[in-house]
This record gives structure tokens, sequence and C-alpha cells, in this order.
């Protein structure tokens, strides 16, 4: 297990979450070749983006609904920003954070629920891309497929600086190798990265840098089509290296399989945002600011598809198609969705919510009656009579809180605290 890790990307968080990420795509390459005979690496990467999306469907559900309650409330939100504008004393915002609070509890949500669902997948994701990256570092199947050839290398003379000039020749994005180790195992590790990653054109030159494994380095060669292609795309090489060598080649229909891989992963991405309800912003230039995210990232896609491997670009075609299907069944469920029955069952929610907290609504509005000493006292303060009635309901019923609550404990700390500091 070690040797087959070595190369591996070893960070301390993202490290252990590709490693095991890597094993779930092994599991699903091994399966695929003993059940189906199937030994291809872009069809394991759709099955496993598709696997991995699906898993995540549970907080993809969330995280639209989310976005559909807070198109709702959203009015609700911009009333109490309005009517609280300009007042930067403590009562008018502790009062503006209670009403905020309470529409939330309203509409059963939370404001950083969304933000936590991303915070789950980005490391996630991230993993991933470090097992495309480096497949034969997760994929035993696909190591051993230059097993042979690696052997013949290292026991040629002077192979270290041969491969080193090899890698630098073949300018390999996203490989990183030390052939100046001492460490056989790393050294067999760091020949196969290379090799992975070679052009069509790479592995044609290798013949030259080691003419007496031609017939290995042909057979490898083979083999590794058999498994790494798409077509007539090689996934372990970039779109734009292979546009380069088949323009050169005057091969037409290769260019044009290229070009369409960073093309079809700009549109399935842009269809996707399309079908995203947004959620409801508090303000009009993060909206904006959403806007051009939404259409930023898709372009950025588009540029990038041309200079990362064609496995990545595929692994986002995938995720992208198996989100819109998704994403059209969860606007056909939130269309039928009965919100109001919702908004109704999150209303007793937060009213369970309040009465744990250390007050009940019937308290609440029961001391909307003030005395004009209060009346004074607020307009002295230059806090409205609404907010100062809540503020003196809250406090009356934190009084009053049931025996054994939070806040009731919190009224017993506090009236300690009193009698120390009087004596």
């Amino acid at each position: 297990m070690a040797a087959l890790y070595l190369t591996a990307y070893n960070g301390a968080i993202l490290g252990p979450i590709a490693k095991f990420l890597g094993w779930l795509m092994n599991g699903i390459y091994v399966g695929m070749n003993q059940l189906f005979g199937i030994r291809s690496v872009a069809v394991a990467i759709i099955l496993f983006t598709i696997i991995i999306y699906m898993a995540f469907f549970p907080l993809t559900w969330r995280q639209q609904k989310f976005s559909i309650l807070s198109q709702k409330m959203q009015p609700e939100l911009t009333a109490i920003q309005k009517k609280y504008n300009g007042k930067k004393d403590q009562q008018s915002m502790m009062a503006m954070q209670e009403e905020t609070q309470k529409v939330y509890d309203k509409y059963g949500i939370s404001p950083t629920g969304s933000c936590l669902q991303l915070l789950i997948q980005m490391p996630i994701f991230f993993a991933l891309y470090r097992v495309f990256y480096n497949v034969p570092a997760y994929l035993g199947g696909i190591k051993a497929i230059f097993t042979d050839l690696v052997n013949g290398i290292v026991s040629t003379d002077g192979f270290a600086k041969t491969m080193q000039s090899v890698y630098e020749t073949a300018k390999l994005s996203g490989v990183q190798v030390d052939f100046s180790s001492t460490d056989t195992s790393a050294l067999k590790n760091y020949t196969v990265d290379v090799l992975y990653k070679l052009s069509d054109a790479g592995w044609k030159g290798l013949s030259d840098s080691f003419p007496n494994l031609t017939d290995q380095i042909n057979t490898t060669y083979t083999n590794l089509k058999a498994v790494n292609y798409l077509g007539i795309l090689n996934i372990s090489d970039t779109p734009w290296n292979i546009i380069k060598t088949a323009f050169a080649a005057g091969a037409i229909g290769l260019v044009i399989c290229a070009i369409l891989v960073p093309v079809i992963s700009y549109v399935t991405q842009v269809i996707n945002i399309k079908l995203m309800p947004t959620s409801g912003n508090n303000n009009d230039q993060m909206a904006r600011q959403m806007k051009t995210m939404n259409m930023m990232m898709p372009l950025m896609s588009l540029v990038i598809a041309f200079t990362v491997p064609v496995g990545l670009s595929l692994y986002w075609i995938a995720g992208s198609v198996t989100r819109t299907v998704q994403q059209v069944f969860l606007n056909r469920h939130f269309a039928k969705m009965d919100l109001d029955a919702i908004i109704e069952k999150n209303k007793e929610k937060a009213e369970e919510k309040a009465e744990k907290r250390g007050y009940k609504r019937e308290q609440i509005l029961a001391a909307g009656q003030i005395s004009t000493k209060r009346v004074s006292m607020a307009d002295k303060a230059g806090v409205s009579e609404e907010v100062q009635a809540e503020l003196d309901a809250l406090t009356e019923a934190r009084k009053n809180a049931p025996e054994g609550s939070m806040t009731a404990k919190a009224n017993m700390v506090a009236e300690f605290n009193n009698r120390n500091t009087k004596k």
C-alpha cells in the first residue's frame, strides 16, 4: 500500500480524503473489469462522478430549499432593514437581530445553512482533482500496466538523467518528480507519473531515449491506449497539447475533438447555472456580484480546460450533466411544494425554540402595553416605542423563564454575580 500511494498527494487534510476517494474509484474500476470486462479510466471517472454527486444529493436538496425559502422571506428581511436603517444604538441593533432571527425561525432555515454545505463539499471536490491528476497513484490496475517497462528503465544505466530530460521536454503539468532521489521505489513511482502523462508524441520519442526497450515501450503504449482513451483522446493529455500536435500532423478531426472538450465543459456548466434558483440577497451589490460570478466561473473553466488533462474536463462535464439532471428534478419538486404549509410547520418549531430560550410568544404579546415612563425613557434614548416594547417583553419573559431552562440557569448565575458585587 505504501508503494502505491508514494506519489499520491500527502496533504494533511486533502491527502487522506484523496486516498479514500482513490480507493473508491479503484473499486469501481476493478468492479467494471471483473463484471463487464470494461477497462476504461474514462468510464470509471464518469461512473465515479455520478456516484459522488448522487451521494451529495441530500445536501444539494437542502441547499436548493434554502434558496427557495430565501427568495420568499427576502421582502420581510428588507422591511426589517428599512425599519432600523440609520439606527446604530445597542438596543436597536439587538432588536433588529431579534426580529431577523424570528424571520429565519419562521422559515425554518439558518443564515449559515448554505455556507455549511459548501464547506462540507469543497474539500471532497478538491481531493477529487488530486485523484484525477495522478490516476496511477490511486488505481493499482493502471499502475500495473507500467511495471515491466519501469523495471527495464530503472535497470538502464543513467536512467535518472534520461527520465529527467524526458520530463522537462514533455513540459508536464501537475507532475512533481525528483529523479535525484536515491529511493528506488520512489524513482519507479516518479517514472510511472511521467509515463502516464506523456502525449502520443512523447511516447514516440521515448524509444529514442531508451532504444533497448523499444518492444516494451510499444507494448506498454498499446495497453495504455486500451484503457486511457476516450475515443481518440488521451485523457491524461491536455486539449491544448493535443491541438498543437494534431494540427502539426494535419489531424483536423482530432483538433476538433480536443476543442469540443472545453466547449462542452463550458456549455454544460452554463446550462446548470441557468437552471439553479438564486437565493435572496440582502443588497443589490451582492446580487450583482453573484451574477458576475455565475458568468465568470464557466468562462474560467473554459480557459482552464484547455490546460488540464482531458480526464479533469471529463469530470467537470459529468458533474455538470449530473447536477443538471438533479436540478430538473428539484425544480419540478419545488414547483409543487406547498411553501405556506412548510412555513406554518416552521412557525410551530420556532415557538418551541422560543420556549426553550426561556420566553413564550404569549408573554411577548402580553407585554405590548408599556407605561408612559417607559415611553419617555425610550424617547430620550432615541429608541422607538415598538422596539422598547419588544426589549421590555424580552426582559420580562427571561425573568419568568421555565425552571430548568438555559435562561433560568443564566438568571441564577447573574443573580449570584450581583450579590457578590454588592458585597
